[in-house]
């Protein structure tokens, strides 16, 4: 089963799909050059040093019989050209925000809801005080039917959370109704 991270420029997809990952996950990260001066807006993430330029892998082994594949974009906009093949078979995806920058996850949800592919959201937490999810909700302008999730990217738990809250939506979207008002009773 595949899943793929989105999110903006340096929101922690790599470090989520590292941090949830069973085996040494594949990254495809590469040192910042000149080449993406005036190209690349570093404003929030003015200390990093690295980016990936084309997707990280990792593998979570549910059981013997199934193996959750977790694909993390890259967020740079140059990059964005490699999302299709990125979504192509992919089950859901995990849409990572900074809530410093929240205006850098708009294209992905905009590009999840136009491609019809179901998705959550997790707020990575980068400050001592997690932001209020109301107030996440609110600044994405979120349908209700979305989950919203408080995470910390670099967490193992906080990660396999947010994974096991994608597969639950996935889930409940392919009940049918009655069964699905019943469950909540």
């Amino acid at each position: 089963m595949k899943i793929v991270v989105v999110g903006g420029f340096g929101v922690g997809k790599t470090t989520m799909v590292r941090a949830v990952s069973e085996i040494q996950p594949l990254d495809t990260e590469a040192v910042m050059t000149n080449a993406g001066v005036g190209v690349d807006d570093l404003s929030g993430v003015s200390g990093k040093t690295t980016t990936t330029v084309a997707f990280d892998f990792g593998r979570i082994s549910l059981t013997d019989e199934y193996v959750l594949y977790v694909f993390g974009a890259p967020g740079q906009e140059r990059f964005w050209f490699l999302w299709d093949r990125l979504f192509t078979g992919a089950l859901g995806a995990v849409v990572l925000v900074d809530p410093r920058r929240i205006s850098d996850s708009w294209y992905a949800i905009d590009r999840l809801e136009y491609q019809g592919t179901p998705f959550v959201v997790a707020c990575n937490s980068f400050e001592p005080i997690p932001p209020a999810l109301d107030e996440v909700r609110d600044a994405l302008d979120l349908d209700p039917h979305v989950p919203l999730f408080a995470c910390d990217a670099r967490s193992r738990v906080a990660g396999k959370q947010v994974l096991i809250g994608l597969v639950e939506h996935l889930i409940e979207r392919q009940a049918p109704p009655a069964a699905t008002a019943e469950a909540r009773s």
